[in-house]
Parts: C-alpha cells; sequence; structure tokens
C-alpha cells in the first residue's frame, strides 16, 4: 500500500490549488491528488464556452503544465476513482481494489451533473457538460446536428445555447421555471437574457416540462413536453445542476448538508484529518443572508478553501472569510457577480438594460449584499467593497447610473 502524507481526491481546481498551495507554503511532505479523468487537472468554465465553440483548444485549458507536478513531487493519479474511505485507519480504496494510505485527506470532488430520470434518458444525443470528454462527445456530433433542445435554463444551459446558437444551430431553451437564471438572479436579469437570447434567434420556453426523450433507432429525435407539445431534436443539451461527489464520505459517516461535505471556517469536515473544498463543500457563509449552510459552485470558491486549507496545514490557520463572485460569457454579455443575492429584500436597477450595459445590486436591510453587472466593469470593481462591508445605501443614489458606487462607499 502507498501512503501520503497529503491525499487529495479530486483534480479540478479545488484540487489543483490546494496541491500547488502546499507547495508553495514550504510544505515538504508528499502529495498526492486522485482525478477520475485521464487529463491533467484543467480549465472547466471555458467547457461550454471556448472549448465548444472551438476557439480555445484543450491544452490552453491546462492549469498547470505537466512539468509542473513533476518538478513540485506532486503525484497525480489519473483515471483513478476512491470508492471507499476508511476514517480509522486513514485508508482509501480505488475502483480498482488498490489501496491509499493518508495523513490528511482533502475531499475535493466537485459533482456529477444532475441526469434526466424520464423515459428515454439513456438515448444517444443526449449530452452532459462537465467533462473534457462530454463536450468531445458534443462536438464530434455537432456537423451533423442542425436543432438542439437544452434542458435548463441556468448558466451552464444558456452559455451551451449561446455557443450552439453562433455556430448555427436552431436551439430551444427549456426552463421549468417561469424565467431563466431564476435560482441566482433577480428578475430583470432574467428578463434581460431571455431578450437577448431570443434577439439571436434561440427560442426560450418558460413553464415548460419535460415528460419524455424521444427516439428513432436509438437516437435521440425529439423532446416531448408535459403538455403534449413535440419538439424536434436532433441534440439534447442538459443543464439541471449537479450532484456532490460525496458517497464514499457519507459512508464512512462523515457529515453531509445540503448534499454537500459539512465544513467548519478551516474547511474540517467532521471526522478527524478529513478536509472538504470546492463545489462538494457545505459551509455557513458571512456573506449569505440565509442563516443556513450552502454550497457554492464557483472557481473562486473552490481557490480561496483551497488556500484555507493549505494555510491549515502549514501551521498558519486562516478562516475561510473569502467574498464570492462569479461570472458567465454569452455572446458578447459578460456578466459579473459579487455577493450572494439569496434573501435580499430589495433590489435596485442601474442603468438601462436595453442599452446592454447595467447592474442589478441587491439590498438587504439596506446594505448592499450583491451585485449583478452586465458589461460594466467599473460597477463590478467599485460595488465589491459595498458588499465586503455591508455598507448602508441610499436607494435612490444608487439607482442613478451617473453617481459611482466608490463614492456612496465614501459617503455611507
Amino acid at each position: 500500500m502507498q501512503a501520503y502524507d497529503v491525499v487529495i481526491v479530486g483534480a479540478g481546481h479545488a484540487g489543483a490549488q490546494a496541491a500547488s498551495l502546499l507547495r508553495q507554503r514550504g510544505f515538504t511532505g508528499s502529495v498526492a491528488m486522485v482525478g477520475e479523468e485521464p487529463e491533467l487537472p484543467y480549465d472547466r468554465p471555458p467547457l461550454s464556452k471556448e472549448y465548444l465553440s472551438e476557439e480555445k483548444p484543450f491544452e490552453r485549458l491546462l492549469l498547470r503544465p505537466e512539468e509542473f507536478w513533476r518538478t513540485h513531487n506532486i503525484e497525480v493519479l489519473r483515471s483513478t476513482r476512491i470508492v471507499a474511505v476508511d476514517t480509522e485507519t486513514h485508508q482509501l480504496q480505488t475502483e480498482g481494489g488498490e489501496r491509499l494510505g493518508y495523513g490528511s485527506l482533502i475531499w475535493a470532488t466537485g459533482g456529477a451533473p444532475r441526469r434526466l430520470a424520464c423515459a428515454g434518458h439513456d438515448l444517444a444525443g443526449i449530452h452532459y457538460v462537465r467533462t473534457r470528454a462530454d463536450v468531445d462527445a458534443m462536438r464530434t456530433e455537432l456537423a451533423s446536428v442542425d436543432t438542439v433542445v437544452v434542458i435548463g435554463g441556468g448558466y451552464i444551459g444558456l452559455e451551451a445555447a449561446a455557443v450552439l446558437s453562433t455556430r448555427g444551430k436552431q436551439v430551444t431553451v427549456l426552463e421549468a421555471q417561469d424565467r431563466v437564471l431564476a435560482r441566482v438572479a433577480g428578475e430583470p436579469l432574467s428578463r434581460f437574457y431571455e431578450s437577448a437570447h431570443r434577439a439571436r434567434g434561440v427560442d426560450i420556453q418558460l413553464n415548460s416540462q419535460v415528460e419524455q426523450i424521444l427516439g428513432d433507432a436509438g437516437r435521440v429525435s425529439g423532446v416531448k413536453l408535459a403538455d403534449g407539445r413535440v419538439l424536434p431534436a436532433q441534440m439534447v443539451v442538459v443543464g439541471i445542476g449537479i450532484l456532490p461527489a460525496v458517497a464514499p464520505l457519507a459512508e464512512a459517516g462523515v457529515d453531509i448538508q445540503t448534499g454537500g461535505v459539512m465544513v467548519d471556517e478551516f474547511c474540517r469536515s467532521s471526522v478527524a484529518d478529513v478536509f472538504a473544498i470546492g463545489d462538494c463543500a457545505a459551509h455557513h457563509n458571512g456573506f449569505c443572508a440565509n442563516t443556513g449552510p450552502i454550497r457554492l459552485e464557483s472557481v473562486q470558491n473552490a481557490n480561496d478553501q483551497a488556500r484555507t486549507v493549505a494555510d491549515f496545514l502549514t501551521g498558519n490557520p486562516q478562516p475561510y472569510n473569502a467574498l464570492p463572485w462569479f461570472w458567465s460569457d454569452q455572446y458578447d454579455l459578460k456578466l459579473q457577480t459579487v455577493g450572494l443575492s439569496a434573501g435580499h429584500d430589495q433590489m435596485v436597477l442601474r442603468g438601462d438594460p436595453t442599452s446592454g450595459s447595467f447592474s442589478v445590486v441587491y439590498l438587504k436591510d439596506g446594505c448592499v449584499q450583491a451585485l449583478d453587472s452586465v458589461n460594466l466593469v467599473r460597477d463590478f470593481v467599485q460595488g465589491k467593497a459595498l458588499v465586503k462591508n455591508r455598507v448602508v445605501v441610499d436607494p435612490v443614489a444608487l439607482a442613478d447610473a451617473s453617481v459611482p458606487l466608490k463614492s456612496l462607499a465614501v459617503l455611507a
């Protein structure tokens, strides 16, 4: 059995950053990073954007060149899946039956796409966007595809729709709720993106429930909705969220909440020497108005939680208190978000959405809680201070797009 001082399970942003930072912080013990995919760690957000559109080759997605891992004595175990964890003996079991020992375990597995459960869910031509292999399969089929149905009006679905529409495909987006991005954004932003996609030829259908995927000779041919309508489709792209990959830890008795590994301010789980970071970690966030634990699916969270664990393991514990931020690129529209809007009690619109450049600011008890900016980098940059410091602002001044946000921070 091979044993390491630190084993990192997961080779995405969180795992790769944790390994890199351990070395940067002077950690000299043995480190292994275990990933299920055959590739070295790579940047995932471009999968639904530049990689799907073939604007960026895979080599440019690599987070580090192969030489980096070798020269920093970080062993990368590829195509390896961990199926069991024994927290008492500090051992991991791989799908192939091998065992790995660990001193400290960092669980950074992210999650797997939530899959369709309706009839026809297993037909060829149904795709998810999570790995390079997923997108490679889509790219291989696209030349013979004219009509695409995207199920899910979240960021992944809309980003994929934008790329596919730009590539000349006839795209329909199905959203079960009454607006796109309903879980993460206010109505002004939702309506703006609905209009933006429709203006570019994408058919956005709201309040749409999928009943069945129809097929012909084992391949998707259409999508049947609950109201009886059938939409033709030569390809179906599904973006309905992820399921955190935490089963081995759950079976080992580690505390799981909101689907993720519950961690404290140092990313420690309920079991000694087991940490969790990234999409699969649940935590209490000081920037969220809701009081319960949440999971953040973002590169920012992955990197910052990795830093928290690296600091802890190298003797300089720093509690996680990073300001959340996100982004999404669709067509020529760059959305930048800072803070968490869930639980807000007031919303202020800055600028005119029809201009293609505006912000939506979310308040809670008069304090700035979060901000969405579309093609308005200035507001995003200046708004960070308002969110971080929970600044109380005058909504009237806030709505005046000619008033710089940084001046409101000074006046508060």
